[in-house]
């Protein structure tokens, strides 16, 4: 049974994964700036499909305190090309989860 069973099917059965998907997309983000910073990522805040790839935000907890309110958060802006591969990532913004960020849109 070695023949193609869909001759209408993508293509992308030979191990390319170009088909990477918004939720794997932000997976993937989370696992490389946990791996890189050392610092747990609470989730992916956006994912935008780019020309590279994928152009995702995710928050981080840079330094955890009590009352957890006080915590002090990140956003890492991460660029992933169509197979997941990390192209860049750098810290947009930091704050303390208790307070609002004037001026943010989001």
């Amino acid at each position: 049974m070695s023949g193609p069973r869909d001759p209408d099917a993508a293509p992308s059965d030979t191990g390319a994964s170009e088909d990477l998907t918004a939720p794997q997309a932000a997976a993937e983000a989370s696992r490389q700036i946990a791996e890189l910073t050392g610092r747990p990522p609470v989730g992916a805040v956006s994912v935008t499909p780019s020309d590279e790839g994928w152009s995702v935000e995710v928050e981080v907890v840079e330094d955890r305190r009590i009352p957890s309110s006080s915590d002090v958060l990140a956003i890492y802006a991460v660029v992933l090309d169509l197979d997941g591969m990390l192209l860049s990532y750098r810290r947009i913004r930091q704050y303390t989860r208790g307070r609002s960020s004037r001026g943010a849109e989001q």
